[in-house]
């Protein structure tokens, strides 16, 4: 296990190519981050339960390891950014890592240089989503038009008081409408936002849950008044919305 230590915040890598650990911590050492570089998911995992870390590189390529279901293990756990490095051609399993909720990913070879970008764009990423999660955080309530949902009861009700139920991923993603009314929000963004609350939403799957939410609050989902498309671009939540805190 390979350490640097300061007080900036801490990348741990995970790869068995001790050539490539050694390039990970000397290149991203010299840019003012803290790298520990681990060589199997055992040392990874005892890393992660007395370290704070700030963001994951992890090699899905593992001998005798399933670098996928380290990764599966990382999300249900934490929501630490995490950077898949695959090979070239290893396609289905760059795909089969973003659905399970890593955030970006490298093919080898890569240029340190990109590394390095990728993960300040990482970080500062995170941190823009936890200053929006303190924001949603202190909100208690929505309410747009006649209905009214209560984030902390994780309950949707009309203007008549009658509940309607909602999937974790359609509450996660209703809120994540009702946190940012009025502006075009791209599927990126959309899945940035409903990780906030812990759901299982994949890109995907958005399409087919933002329908199923229009059969719920929309009058006519054919013609929708609230979660309106926005050709090549995303969707927008396109009533008023006001948040009780």
């Amino acid at each position: 296990m390979e350490v640097v230590s300061n007080l900036s915040p801490h990348v741990l890598a995970l790869d068995d190519d001790p050539d490539i650990r050694d390039l990970v911590v000397e290149y991203l050492s010299a840019y003012d981050l803290r790298v520990t570089a681990v060589s199997s998911g055992r040392e990874l995992a005892e890393v992660m339960t007395r370290e704070a870390i700030d963001a994951v590189i992890l090699d899905l390529r593992l001998p005798g390891e399933d670098g996928l279901q380290i990764a599966r293990k990382l999300r249900e756990t934490s929501s630490v950014p995490i950077l898949m490095l695959t090979g070239l051609a290893e396609e289905a399993d760059r795909v089969m890592g973003l659905e399970l909720g890593a955030d970006d990913y490298l093919t080898k070879p890569f240029s340190p240089r990109e590394l390095l970008a990728r993960i300040r764009a990482l970080l500062r990423r995170a941190r823009s989503q936890a200053t929006v999660a303190d924001e949603i955080a202190k909100v208690r309530a929505y309410r747009f038009g006649a209905w009214e949902l209560n984030v902390g009861l994780r309950k949707l009700k009309s203007a008549a008081g009658q509940a309607v139920d909602l999937t974790n991923g359609e509450f996660s993603l209703l809120t994540a409408f009702l946190s940012a009314p009025q502006r075009v929000l791209t599927r990126d963004q959309l899945l940035e936002l409903s990780r906030l609350h812990n759901a299982e939403v994949y890109d995907r799957s958005i399409d087919v849950q933002i329908l199923r939410l229009r059969r719920k609050i929309e009058a006519d989902p054919a013609h929708p008044e609230y979660i309106k498309t926005e050709r090549g671009a995303g969707y927008t939540f396109s009533a008023p919305v006001e948040a009780m805190r």
